[in-house]
């Protein structure tokens, strides 16, 4: 080939390749221009009022509807996973542990009474429940919910303090009625005899009728107060023995077991438990300023006797009743800061409520009453008095009830958790189960405890007594 003809053809080669090599350079900077622009129409667009306005409101309606957790922890979960394939595992970190979350539960399978709960997405557990039926064969049945904040001592206070105190009281007082009863029977015998034809046994119960008669009645001296009164003075909350000996009487009237049998014969339970939880809280908040611990609870206990369903509430914990029509019956009202009722009291206290995510007492409690939180109870900004309800399960005649903490209810609203046990009425341990599961999976940040107790109740022949007061998973 001549020389000439060889040096074209090379020539000829080097101009394709610089035209190849020009072409990929003006196809990358045309791609960094691309994306250039796409920055610059984002930061126009984005940086606009009502974009801003707009994506806000957004963020506003996933949040209050418990959806915004949810939603961003699966979102998370995707970069992970694409994070993951590079080596940067840092970031699992700020992904809420599911599989602990829900692992870490509390099972109760009994005689129609059936409790499931979990820690969830916060740190530590802090709800307690109590269930006790068929009390010292007594037919009287008690259930209770603590939802804890601020740490578990209120919670676990109420759960070991204010059950046993409240147990023994109910005990303390069927007892005395059962024995006016007997006494009462005996004395139509003893007034058909003359004192001479008394027998020793029958002058021994003719004492016992004259030491219950109303006309004979001592007052109680203050001597009795530690007998009468389940020894509050030498409960050893946190064995502290030594301190809590430096505690004053805090009962400036002692209150006589027989002031809670009414004159029809019946005992009356809301007078026990009103007072029962305000003696508790009394103490508790003794015992915290002792350590200086704030922490508070709720307190949802129902006690059952007979046809008679009583429930008392303090805070927002709540329980639910579905009828024999299977509607959805509230047993309790919960506690918040903007009920105009509670907002009154607070303000007539020279407190103040404030938004904060929900409306808080102080800005800093989210119900307007609670047990401890003494900080709060100083000047009476939340306070612990129980309202009670009463309910004739004859009338009624419900197919269940449901008491939880209000990590239940922030996601499931009366309707919801009726319609969902119903479902599994015939399970209703897996029921208690499922229902927490997906209060967990709606996003619900709180712990989560549903106990649902079924009708009629056979529990109420037998006695079983489950609780958790501290108790570790």
């Amino acid at each position: 080939m001549d020389d000439s003809v060889e040096d074209k053809i090379i020539y000829q080669v080097y101009l394709t390749h610089m035209k190849l090599l020009s072409s990929k350079l003006t196809s990358a900077k045309n791609k960094v221009n691309s994306f250039y622009n796409m920055w610059k129409y984002m930061q126009f667009y984005f940086t606009k009022p009502e974009v801003i306005f707009f994506l806000a409101l957004i963020l506003c309606l996933l949040f209050f509807s418990g959806n915004l957790f949810q939603s961003t922890n699966g979102f998370l979960k995707k970069i992970n996973r694409s994070l993951s394939f590079i080596g940067f595992n840092d970031f699992q970190q700020l992904i809420v542990d599911e599989k602990d979350a829900l692992s870490r539960n509390w099972k109760f399978d009994g005689k129609n009474v059936a409790l499931y709960a979990i820690k969830g997405r916060r740190s530590q557990m802090e709800d307690r429940y109590v269930i006790k039926t068929n009390i010292m064969n007594t037919g009287i049945s008690l259930f209770a919910i603590f939802d804890g904040h601020g740490g578990e001592f209120a919670a676990e206070y109420a759960t070991t303090h204010l059950m046993k105190n409240l147990t023994n009281k109910i005990i303390e007082v069927k007892k005395l009625l059962d024995e006016k009863t007997d006494t009462t029977e005996e004395l139509k015998i003893f007034n058909s005899n003359t004192p001479d034809n008394l027998t020793p046994k029958m002058k021994t119960k003719l004492a016992k009728v004259e030491e219950h008669t109303p006309t004979k009645m001592k007052p109680t001296s203050s001597a009795d107060d530690s007998v009468i009164n389940h020894n509050k003075l030498k409960q050893d909350p946190l064995n502290l023995k030594k301190d809590i000996t430096t505690l004053k009487n805090i009962d400036d009237e002692l209150i006589n077991p027989s002031s809670y049998l009414q004159k029809d014969g019946n005992i009356n339970f809301s007078k026990i438990l009103i007072d029962e939880v305000l003696a508790a809280d009394k103490l508790l908040i003794e015992a915290a300023k002792l350590t200086y611990d704030i922490a508070g609870s709720t307190a949802l206990i129902v006690l059952v006797e007979g046809t008679t369903l009583f429930v008392a509430n303090v805070g927002d914990s709540r329980g639910v009743m579905c009828d024999k029509k299977g509607n959805a019956i509230p047993l309790s009202f919960d506690h918040k800061p903007q009920q105009m009722r509670e907002k009154k009291r607070i303000a007539e206290a020279g407190g103040f409520i404030s938004f904060n995510g929900v409306w808080r007492v102080a800005g800093v409690l989210a119900t307007s009453r609670a047990l401890g939180d003494y900080p709060l109870k100083e000047k009476q900004f939340v306070i612990a008095n129980p309202d009670v309800l009463t309910f004739d399960l004859s009338h009624h005649d419900p197919q269940f009830i449901i008491l939880a903490s209000d990590g239940l209810w922030d996601t499931f609203t009366n309707e919801e958790a009726i319609e969902c046990i119903k479902k599994h009425i015939d399970d209703s341990f897996y029921g208690a189960q499922y229902l927490t599961i997906q209060s967990f999976n709606r996003g619900s940040l709180d712990n989560i405890t549903v106990l649902v107790i079924k009708f009629p109740p056979i529990w109420s022949k037998e006695s079983q007594v489950v609780d958790h007061g501290g108790s570790k998973y």
